[in-house]
């Protein structure tokens, strides 16, 4: 996993012709504001980025990263993690 800033990886998108990221969150986000939103970027990867920092930094996982962590998710290994 590697750390950029939300300009650069848009700039990579915008360089490798395929224009910017498409940023999407989730329908269940919440209105206060407490999401992050996903992109699949120019080179492959997947972008993570808070909300609310649009031009922040953006996580940057490979496929099979990602793969594996929202597989994880899906199974349930991360929700010892959350408060209810």
């Amino acid at each position: 996993m590697t750390k950029m800033s939300a300009h650069a990886a848009d700039n990579a998108a915008a360089s490798a012709g395929r224009g910017e990221p498409h940023w999407i969150k989730s329908s269940l986000s919440f209105a206060n504001g407490d999401c992050v939103e996903v992109a699949s970027l120019a080179d492959g990867q997947i972008g993570v980025r808070d909300s609310k920092d649009t031009a922040g930094p953006v996580l940057r996982f490979t496929s099979s990263e990602w793969h594996a962590f929202i597989t994880g998710a899906r199974n349930g290994e991360f929700d010892h993690l959350t408060a209810d």
